[in-house]
């Protein structure tokens, strides 16, 4: 229960600030042995980290977390009592409703695994699902979108691949997509936004700093602006819409990186943010847990099993092309106005999205007031938090803003 004044004072925070956020919180740290190359997945509100490497060997060991207290529990290892074989690192990970999945990775006999086990949070119990179709392969990215989950890029005996595939749990059954458009390689960054995919980052030879977006319902790829930082590999990332991060990671003068990059879906740009709190690190694994980014374990030249919270800011675009825009009252029960300052409102295009991504600009009532007001009728959206982007017609100036509807 969310019962402590810390917890009480986080969530007003977080739902009440926009520009005073973008720091970092030390957490408990990780049970077990110190390790590197983990993977996650939430379910329920709670994060799980599986697997690993440390310095004895590959693991099968699950923990969760619960983070209104803080704290880590021991869970069924993958496979379960019958598990033998399956410790694993440089996995790749997924959430399907209240199941969580680990596939692929490497081992202390097996170089590559295509093996697919599934955890019922249920009945708390690890069960084998369809092998991956693909190569079997390690340091693959992964991420699911709407209750799919889609896998690609990594090494496997032949070298870097490039292929894709989805899983769809209720068929138990894998499809190979169009390839990642990018270079194949491994050690890339994969994580969902909104409907979206991304990838960027990674290994093919040559540290990369490209980066993608995956549309589902077209199977396509379109390269979106390059991520900023030095190129890296062992890099980890998570998305909270409208924005994605890129943090730590190994660069080509084998520095252990700790700056933490922020991409704005809206205005396909990037800005640097807080560096990571604790030392700079490969092999690290995050997750988001109630809008809340988690990050921790890792390689820096030792193991680690730190744990830190990060609480970023609301992402509206940072750019200097931004004209301002206020919309007013805010909250708001059934009715809003935007006014735009220095813009002619007939040369724009109002959109409305949700805190998920989803365009929602259909559900809004709008009639232009003025050449600088928008007059707004909200009392088809559901109460909630909602983002809207002004864009003129050239599509080189952007105004991006938050309404809550009461």
């Amino acid at each position: 229960m969310r019962n402590t004044i810390l917890n009480i004072f986080l969530i007003l925070f977080i739902s009440f600030t926009t520009f005073t956020q973008d720091f970092w919180m030390q957490r408990d740290s990780v049970n077990g042995p110190l390790k590197g190359s983990c993977v996650s997945f939430v379910l329920q509100h709670e994060g799980y980290i599986i697997g690993g490497v440390d310095d004895i060997g590959f693991n099968r060991k699950m923990y969760s977390y619960n983070a209104d207290q803080d704290d880590w529990d021991d869970e069924e290892s993958i496979g379960g009592l019958s598990g033998s074989g399956l410790s694993r690192a440089s996995a790749s990970s997924f959430a399907i409703g209240d199941k969580g999945y680990v596939c692929l990775g490497q081992g202390d006999t097996n170089p590559y695994f295509k093996d697919l086990w599934e955890y019922d949070l249920a009945t708390g119990t690890w069960s084998q699902k369809a092998d991956f179709i693909g190569s079997a392969r390690r340091q693959a990215i992964s991420f699911t979108i709407n209750s799919i989950a889609y896998v690609g890029t990594g090494q496997d005996i032949t070298g870097l691949k490039k292929d894709f595939f989805k899983y769809e749990p209720l068929t138990n059954s894998w499809t190979q997509l169009n390839d990642f458009a990018g270079t194949a390689r491994r050690q890339a960054v994969g994580f969902q936004m909104g409907d979206n995919g991304y990838v960027g980052t990674g290994d093919d030879g040559v540290l990369k700093v490209d980066f993608w977006m995956y549309t589902p319902s077209t199977d396509s790829w379109i390269q979106k602006a390059n991520f900023p930082g030095t190129a890296r590999a062992g890099a980890t990332g998570w998305g909270i819409f409208p924005t994605g991060y890129i943090a730590t990671g190994e660069d080509l003068n084998f520095d252990y990186k700790k700056d933490v990059w922020e991409y704005n879906y809206f205005g396909n740009s990037w800005v640097q943010r807080s560096d990571f709190m604790g030392s700079g690190r490969k092999n690290a694994v995050s997750f988001v847990v109630d809008g809340v980014a988690y990050l921790g374990t890792g390689y820096n030249g030792i193991f680690l099993d730190d744990f830190y919270a990060y609480f970023g800011i609301v992402g509206l675009v940072e750019n200097e092309n931004n004209f301002a825009s206020i919309i007013y009252p805010n909250p708001a029960k059934s009715e809003a106005t935007i006014s735009i300052n220095n813009e002619n409102a007939f040369d724009l295009k109002l959109q409305f999205y949700s805190i998920t991504g989803e365009e929602l600009t259909s559900k809004i009532e709008t009639t232009l007031s003025s050449n600088n007001t928008f007059s707004l009728n909200t009392t088809k959206l559901s109460p909630g938090n909602y983002f809207y982007t002004l864009t003129n017609i050239s599509n080189t100036k952007k105004s991006t803003g938050k309404l809550i509807v009461l």
